[in-house]
């Protein structure tokens, strides 16, 4: 709920919400440019601040790349919510986006995930961290690590690991 309300807050902040009145509100449409990932937690977002404002919201989920691609084609966005840096900082040197209106609203944790019959209770996941031995003969997944956020954030962890 916590990130649901930042969330919020930031459309409103964003958005001038406070100073339209209900007469304009309704008249009014926001349209948002958010990371894919951001989807289940932004339309739940959404919802909740047109209730509350009255104000349409109009979301388009993508991938930041594609996204801040489209912002530079032209595509009218209000809000862009990238999840990767880059992307952010790629909108922001071509003065896509307002300066003053840029913040970092949420973060990201990397977590290694097991199955649930797994016998592995504590894993240290120190300098030289094995992930290889660790897999034995099953599986790593993770995102793609040339394009995807989670991805780059994984290899570039696990590099500095030296795994």
């Amino acid at each position: 709920m916590k990130t649901t309300a930042r969330l919020a807050l930031a459309l409103v902040a964003l958005c001038g919400a406070a100073t339209l009145t209900p007469a304009n509100a309704q008249d009014q449409t926001v349209t948002i440019f958010a990371a894919a990932s951001l989807k289940n937690a932004l339309d739940d977002v959404d919802a909740a601040f047109t209730t509350e404002t009255g104000i349409k919201v109009t979301a388009a989920y993508e991938a930041s790349s594609a996204l801040a691609k489209q912002i530079e084609a032209g595509a009218p966005a209000d809000v862009f919510i990238s999840a990767d840096l880059r992307w952010m900082d790629y909108v922001g040197e071509r003065k896509l986006i307002k300066p003053d209106t840029r913040f970092n609203m949420l973060g990201n944790k990397l977590v290694l995930i097991v199955p649930k019959e797994s016998k592995l209770d504590q894993v240290d996941t120190g300098q030289g961290f094995d992930i290889a031995k660790l897999a034995g003969d099953g599986r790593i997944a993770v995102a793609d690590v040339k394009a995807v956020p989670a991805g780059l954030y994984a290899k570039a962890a696990l590099e500095k690991l030296g795994a």
